[in-house]
């Protein structure tokens, strides 16, 4: 395994896909590596009939690795629109998915989760949305994912303080379907279930599901958004952000 992590994939009776990711060392933080090998196991398979999405090590997973935005910026590289990209696969894949959600499930890791058709968390399971704290406009669809399950106030909540929020709570506001101290063994159950339906029905319903719960955003909006998320980006906020997590302190705003 290297520095990028893995993703490793194997198989459960019935046609169940199982996706799990293998970075513990960096508890599971996303890298273009392991979008891109997402992405490659993401692709149309009629084989696969569900989709189980896990996690090796303590956390399930810690949101996108900072410390890749320079090689990014020096590939001239989005890493948010590769996340978003990859996260749209997972939603219009013909097959249903299911997340392990063990530990922290932060930013990016957040949303991969919310991405995925039911969550099963275990007691320790933690969901956090931090970009307020890192200076940063998340994405509009990445804000969605999270307001269709929790609510728009839920989430603003989640957003606006970037506060922690428990198993207990997660559950509560829709962000969990179960949790359980036998988190995976409830999950590949589920997804055996999921497997034995009719694939067209399922695809045809899930779809209709995603339609229902989409909330549109006007195209001259999302060009504002876009720019409100680049303005903020390169702003000096976002810069001592940055400078503040290599150092370790807290970050010093300044409004500009």
């Amino acid at each position: 395994m290297t520095g990028d992590g893995r993703l490793e994939r194997s198989w459960l009776p019935g046609g169940v896909r199982v996706l799990t990711l293998e970075r513990p060392q960096r508890r599971n933080a996303l890298t273009p590596f392991l979008l891109d090998a997402l992405a490659e196991a993401l692709a149309p398979d009629p084989e696969v009939r569900a989709v189980v999405l896990e996690a090796r090590g303590p956390a399930f997973c810690a949101g996108y690795d900072l410390s890749q935005l320079g090689e990014d910026a020096a590939a001239a590289r989005s890493p948010d629109a590769r996340i978003q990209e990859v996260l749209g696969m997972l939603e219009a894949h013909p097959s249903p998915s299911v997340a392990v959600v063990h530990g922290a499930a932060f930013g990016a890791g957040c949303e991969l989760a919310c991405a995925c058709d039911f969550r099963v968390g275990t007691p320790d399971t933690v969901l956090c949305m931090p970009p307020v704290r890192l200076g940063v406009v998340y994405a509009p669809d990445g804000v969605w994912r999270v307001a269709r399950l929790a609510g728009l106030q839920r989430a603003r909540w989640m957003f606006l303080t970037a506060a922690e929020v428990s198993a207990a709570e997660a559950l509560a506001w829709g962000l969990l379907d179960v949790v359980a101290d036998d988190a995976t063994a409830r999950a590949h159950a589920l997804a055996t279930t999921l497997a034995a339906g009719a694939p067209l029905a399922m695809a045809g319903l899930r779809r209709t599901l995603q339609a229902m719960g989409r909330a549109p955003i006007d195209p001259a909006e999302r060009e504002e958004l876009e720019a409100l998320r680049s303005e903020a980006f390169a702003s000096e906020d976002g810069r001592e952000a940055r400078a503040a997590m290599r150092e370790k302190r807290p970050p010093r705003w300044r409004g500009r």
